[in-house]
């Protein structure tokens, strides 16, 4: 038969051993190219740009391609 724990575990003590155990904010940096708040090594959602480049087509409007136009 496997050992039982003789008393009740605590909230408190509970709660300090699972204390890292949580949601975490993510790391936000200003993006260079216009200062809105965005993730760290991420492409800015907001302008498009990553390390100085567009890398996203963001706020340009996307044609439609009609076949046989």
């Amino acid at each position: 038969m496997a050992p039982l724990p003789k008393k009740k575990t605590a909230t408190s003590k509970r709660g300090m051993r699972r204390h890292h155990i949580r949601l975490k904010l993510p790391g936000l940096t200003a993006c260079p190219q216009c200062r809105s708040p965005k993730i760290s090594h991420r492409a800015c959602p907001t302008c498009g740009t990553y390390r100085g480049r567009d890398v996203l087509a963001v706020g340009r409007e996307k044609r439609p391609t009609v076949p046989g136009a």
